[in-house]
C-alpha cells in the first residue's frame, strides 16, 4: 500500500449534526477488520459518528459495505504508518490496525513492527492533539508461550525476541510501553485491552486463524490441519461480547492493561472434534509439526475485567461457533478460496 489517504466515501451531512452533540466522534483504525467491522456496527447503532480507517492489507469492504450509505459514517483507505489525513474533532480513538494472524503479518515482518510502533505513536500524537481518549487492542500473545496458567495482567511473559512470531508479539508489547509513557507524560487518556483469540462472522475464510481453518477446511471437505499433538490449548471469546468489553474497558477509568477474552480452554482436538460434529463433516484430522514458538496454552485470568469493568463474556462456544459455521457456509457460496498457510494462533 502507499499509504496515500483515499476517501472512499464523503462524509455526510449528519457527520457533525446537532442532533449527536450528546454522541460522540470516534475513530477505528483498523475498521474494516474482522473485529473493528463489528465494533463500527456497535457505535454506530449506538448513534455515534465512526471515522474508519484501513488499509485493507488484511480488511475487507465487504465487511462495512452495510455502513457505507450512513451519514454518520466515513471510510478513508489509510496506512496508519504514514501521517494520519483526519484533522477533525475526535472523543475516542480505538486502534485494531494491525494484521493479527502469523501467516498474515509474518508476510511482511517489518511493516508488522512499523505498525505496531509508528503507527501507534501517530495515533497517540492525534489522541494528544485532540484530546481524544485512546484504546490499544494488544494481544494475549505479549505472555509468548507462558510459563504460568491462567495468564494474569502482571505475568511479564515469556516471549522469544527473535522468533518468527516476535514482530507481532513485541511490536504488541513495545505499543503498550508507549501507551504507558503517553498517559503517564503526555496527559493522554489510554486504555489498554489484552485480547485473547477471538471468533466469529467476518473472519476471512484464508487468515490462517484456528476456528477459520477448521470451520472451512470440514465445509469444504478437505482435511483438518492440527499441529503437534493437538493438545495444545486456546480460550476462544466470541466477537459480540470481545464488542462489549473494548465498549466497557473504553468508557471506563482504567489506565492499566486489562485482560479481555473467555477462561473457557480446549485443546485442538477439542475444538476440531467439535466443528465436525457441528458441521457433519467427514473430513480427515491430520497432523503437521508443530510451528516455532507457537504457544502450548491459551487462558486468561479475567478476575481483573470482572472486578473493574462488571465484564464477563456470555456466549458459550456451541453457540458461537454455530453462528460462525453459518457465515462461513454463507460466504464460501460466493467467495473463491484463495490457497493460505494454515497455522494455529
Amino acid at each position: 500500500m502507499d499509504g496515500s489517504p483515499i476517501p472512499v466515501v464523503s462524509t455526510g451531512s449528519d457527520f457533525f449534526s446537532p442532533q449527536f452533540s450528546r454522541r460522540k466522534i470516534v475513530l477505528v483504525a483498523g475498521g474494516a477488520g474482522f473485529l473493528g467491522s463489528h465494533l463500527c456496527d456497535n457505535l454506530i447503532a449506538d448513534g455515534h459518528s465512526v471515522v474508519c480507517l484501513d488499509n485493507l492489507q488484511t480488511g475487507r469492504m465487504e465487511n462495512i459495505a452495510g455502513l457505507l450509505k450512513n451519514d454518520r459514517f466515513h471510510f478513508v483507505r489509510h496506512d496508519i504508518t504514514n501521517a494520519l489525513p483526519w484533522d477533525g474533532p475526535l472523543d475516542e480513538i480505538y486502534n485494531l490496525a494491525c494484521a493479527a494472524s502469523p501467516p498474515l503479518y509474518q508476510k511482511d515482518p517489518i511493516h508488522t513492527f512499523r505498525t505496531c510502533t509508528e503507527g501507534v505513536l501517530n495515533l497517540l500524537g492525534l489522541a494528544r492533539r485532540t484530546g481524544a481518549r485512546i484504546l490499544q487492542s494488544s494481544t494475549s500473545e505479549v505472555y509468548g508461550d507462558p510459563e504460568v496458567t491462567p495468564q494474569r495482567e502482571g505475568y511479564r511473559g515469556a516471549v522469544n525476541t527473535i522468533g518468527p512470531r516476535a514482530c507481532y508479539d513485541e511490536g504488541k508489547r513495545a505499543a503498550e510501553t508507549l501507551f504507558w509513557e503517553f498517559g503517564a507524560h503526555q496527559g493522554v487518556e489510554v486504555r489498554i485491552a489484552r485480547i485473547f483469540n477471538t471468533y466469529g462472522p467476518r473472519m476471512s475464510p484464508d487468515d490462517g486463524r484456528v476456528v477459520s481453518n477448521f470451520v472451512v477446511q470440514a465445509l469444504t471437505g478437505a482435511d483438518l490441519t492440527l499441529y503437534g499433538d493437538g493438545m495444545q490449548t486456546r480460550s476462544f471469546c466470541y466477537v459480540d461480547d470481545m464488542v462489549a468489553g473494548l465498549r466497557r474497558l473504553m468508557a471506563s477509568e482504567c489506565s492499566l492493561p486489562v485482560n479481555l477474552g473467555n477462561p473457557g480452554e480446549f485443546t485442538m482436538r477439542e475444538l476440531a472434534d467439535r466443528v465436525l460434529r457441528l458441521t457433519g463433516s467427514r473430513s480427515r484430522i491430520v497432523h503437521h509439526p508443530l510451528p516455532v514458538d507457537d504457544p502450548r496454552q491459551r487462558r486468561p485470568d479475567i478476575g481483573f475485567a470482572k472486578s473493574v469493568l462488571g465484564w464477563a463474556p456470555t456466549v458459550p462456544l456451541e453457540q458461537g461457533l454455530a453462528l460462525t459455521i453459518r457465515h462461513f457456509a454463507d460466504e464460501l457460496k460466493t467467495l473463491p478460496l484463495r490457497e493460505a498457510e494454515l497455522h494455529h494462533v
